[in-house]
């Protein structure tokens, strides 16, 4: 099993807001390295400026049990995203950038005033190609009296450098493992490279926050939740992802199987993606969790 790193000082944290910020006038804050300055506009692959721009700001009750609680997840839903899935169920706010656009002054009031709701943790999600200001947010609330944990709810394409520069100011990484094929990952989310990009980012996720871990309520404090969304005609590669997280990240992994997928957005056009999935093929994979040894996560509605 690969040992986490210990969680390094942030005395420097600054010198690295600023290479993130730097970072915006010449966009690669994601793998799609778009090299545009968002200083001047949005014509980037995410389609967002420099301004931060979020879709709502609440506490939400759905997450995976260790995330949500008794009280609820301090979710922030961010607009736009790097991805083009064909099948989002976010599209409005990923695609459509339905949103509204917030000050950092004003972000920073929002996670105090989640945290006073008593929120277990605050949720950035689709945080990508907001991660320069996500940064600054987190640093800024900090000193505010900001203590519950940051949890960084990513697509799982994420550029590794900056993702080093993000040790330390995140708790828990929940990212997604949607693809284990190229050809699949290009057809449906314009991303060839997601599954080599996916797999860097997960082993350095891990390196930083290492396995779960919760308090004796059972909610989470740090580490690593995988989300794996079962697609139809197992176009998302399980059991080939179910094995990599096993062998060369460890078998006691949280991981989310999620079933809840439906043709949303452009599914339609895809003769695969223009059903549900069938309760065979989300018990194939549940049972690939099983071969691979992976002890811990949950199946859509039932834990493992």
């Amino acid at each position: 099993m690969t040992l986490c790193a210990e969680k390094p000082h942030v005395s420097d944290i600054r010198e690295r807001i600023g290479r993130l910020k730097a970072r915006l006038s010449d966009c690669d804050l994601c793998p799609r390295s778009c090299h545009v300055d968002r200083h001047t506009g949005n014509d980037g692959i995410c389609g967002m400026s420099t301004e931060i721009s979020i879709s709502s700001a609440n506490l939400h009750h759905g997450e995976e049990p260790p995330l949500s609680g008794s009280r609820g997840s301090g979710t922030i839903f961010l607009t736009g995203c790097n991805l083009k899935c064909v099948y989002c169920q976010n599209y409005p706010i990923s695609q459509l950038r339905h949103g509204y656009a917030i000050t950092h002054d004003a972000l920073v009031n929002t996670m105090l005033e989640l945290q006073s709701r008593r929120a277990h943790n605050i949720n950035f999600v689709t945080p990508t190609h907001y991660s320069a200001h996500i940064a600054e947010a987190i640093v800024d609330a900090r000193d505010r009296g900001l203590t519950i944990p940051i949890v960084y709810n990513s697509s799982g394409y994420d550029n590794v450098e900056v993702l080093r520069e993000l040790d330390g100011l995140i708790d828990i990484y929940l990212p997604d493992m949607r693809y284990s094929d190229s050809e699949n990952a290009e057809r449906y989310s314009s991303a060839p490279d997601y599954p080599s990009v996916n797999r860097a980012v997960i082993k350095e996720m891990f390196r930083q926050v290492g396995l779960l871990e919760t308090d004796s309520n059972g909610v989470a404090e740090k580490g690593l939740i995988i989300r794996h969304l079962v697609l139809p005609d197992n176009i998302s590669g399980t059991k080939d992802t179910l094995e990599f997280i096993s062998k060369e990240i460890s078998a006691k992994t949280s991981i989310s199987l999620m079933s809840q997928y439906f043709p949303a957005h452009r599914a339609s056009e895809f003769e695969s993606l223009s059903r549900r999935i069938t309760r065979d093929e989300y018990k194939q994979a549940a049972d690939w969790m099983h071969e691979f040894n992976l002890e811990n996560g949950w199946c859509q509605n039932e834990e493992i």
